[in-house]
């Protein structure tokens, strides 16, 4: 214990090891939050979970806090629905199955730019005859638009863009532009104030039902932004951290332990045994560790986990046996080793009570150091179309940006987030290894 004591405050003396650990306990705290607060099953339904869950986001959105660095004030996402307080519907009995329900949506508009696009969500009960609905759309300056008439299905989308007559009857602009232009404007400007969106809905059948929600999808969307299937990026940017850590700490902790046992038990038995091990470390030195991986993610599993413990194979036989080799040698022939022999002490016992103790030095700033190694593995792999298609990961996402161009469409947000993440993590664990490694390392120790 006071040897630990005396190792943190000669570690906390370098400002570098003191930023390092800031970083790595935010990126903690950063896990923990996401696991708490979104458990597994919600993070995997949020990001597999389709149109269901997605259908109120926008498509490859820029972050809210972009508006920090612009002029203009970006419109975000605006949800009507039916149910909320400040729609309002009426029903009016027209005959013993017909009813007549007049939805009406209010809502202020006071963004500089235009939506992405508007969609309504129609839902509806019937047994056999469909209501039918008419829509139109009231501006600030008092015009009234009729926008389209649709027979509602149990569930509907209506496109406004995908209209063809009423792309026609604004003569060629798109609805999300037309519908909120000020008409006034010699160039295409947002009018601001209050909107209606009016739907007229007619039953047919006694019990039927009709309620509509309807969608201004913005340009800008949450904390992180969207991608191309509308999922909200903050959901892999969280997700991906515990995945990372947990990916980087187990395989360096499972490599880092089992070959500093096998090179132990090496030294220790020799013979035989060392030679086998040496003759399999130099094997595994010359096989190709990445086209290895790739191949097992492409005939076998692209699971995580099954990556991981096939990392932690071809690793195990590494270079590192050579290193703990040599120092296990010279700690054989220490006079206390001589001792434990002299009263009986297993073999066993001198390999775990006795040797490995002497190499924990070495193998600390090891394993800090090794934990990013092991994450920018991960996100290499999953950057080559080979990380796990369930998880949301850091390099899934660099990959989906890659594949849709997202630096070419100037969608820079998708890719850096993801990317300044695994540099902090890198970062922070390369600053703490190294000073770990000065305080450990008698030749790096300063005087």
């Amino acid at each position: 214990m006071s040897t630990l004591r005396a190792s943190w405050r000669q570690l906390v003396r370098y400002p570098s090891a003191v930023v390092g650990i800031m970083l790595i306990l935010a990126l903690v705290g950063i896990a923990l939050y996401a696991i708490i607060t979104i458990p597994y099953s919600e993070a995997i339904r949020l990001w597999r979970g389709g149109e269901e869950v997605w259908g109120e986001s926008p498509r490859t959105a820029q972050p809210v806090w972009t508006q920090l660095f612009s002029s203009t004030k970006k419109p975000e996402t605006i949800v009507l629905r039916s149910s909320d307080e400040t729609a309002q519907k009426t029903v009016e009995q027209v005959s013993d199955d017909s009813k007549l329900v007049l939805l009406t949506f209010p809502f202020d508009y006071d963004y500089d730019g235009f939506p992405q696009e508007i969609t309504i969500f129609f839902t509806a009960t019937y047994q056999e005859k469909m209501p039918f609905a008419s829509m139109s759309w009231k501006t600030p300056d008092g015009r009234e638009i009729r926008l389209g008439q649709i027979a509602v299905h149990r569930a509907e989308t209506y496109r406004l863009a995908l209209d063809e007559r009423l792309v026609r009857r604004l003569q060629g602009v798109l609805p999300q532009q037309a519908l909120l232009a000020d008409p006034a404007a010699a160039t295409p400007t947002a009018l601001k104030g209050t909107y209606q969106l009016l739907i007229d809905g007619t039953t047919f059948e006694a019990g039927s039902t009709l309620d509509a929600k309807a969608v201004l999808y913005g340009q800008v969307h949450g904390l992180a932004g969207t991608d191309y299937q509308r999922r909200d990026l903050m959901v892999a940017l969280l997700w991906g951290t515990p995945i990372a850590l947990s990916f980087g700490l187990l395989a360096a902790l499972g490599t880092s332990l089992v070959t500093m046992l096998i090179a132990a038990f090496g030294v220790w038995f020799g013979g035989w045994i060392d030679e086998l091990i040496q003759r399999v470390t130099e094997v595994n030195m010359v096989l190709p560790f990445l086209p290895i991986l790739i191949m097992v993610g492409t005939f076998y599993s692209r699971s995580i986990w099954a990556i991981l413990m096939v990392v932690i194979a071809l690793s195990i036989f590494g270079a590192a046996i050579k290193t703990y080799r040599a120092i296990f040698l010279q700690v054989k022939e220490a006079p206390y080793i001589e001792a434990a022999r002299a009263y009986g002490a297993s073999d066993w016992r001198i390999v775990v009570r006795y040797l490995v103790p002497r190499i924990i030095p070495v193998l600390i700033p090891t394993l800090i150091s090794g934990i990013p190694t092991f994450v920018f593995l991960e996100a290499s792999l999953a950057l080559l179309g080979l990380g796990d298609p369930v998880l949301p990961t850091w390099g899934k996402v660099i990959d989906d940006a890659r594949s849709q161009g997202a630096l070419f469409n100037q969608q820079y947000y998708w890719m850096l987030e993801p990317a300044v993440l695994l540099m902090v993590a890198g970062l922070a664990f390369a600053m703490v290894g190294f000073a770990l490694d000065r305080i450990f390392n008698p030749r790096l120790r300063e005087v």
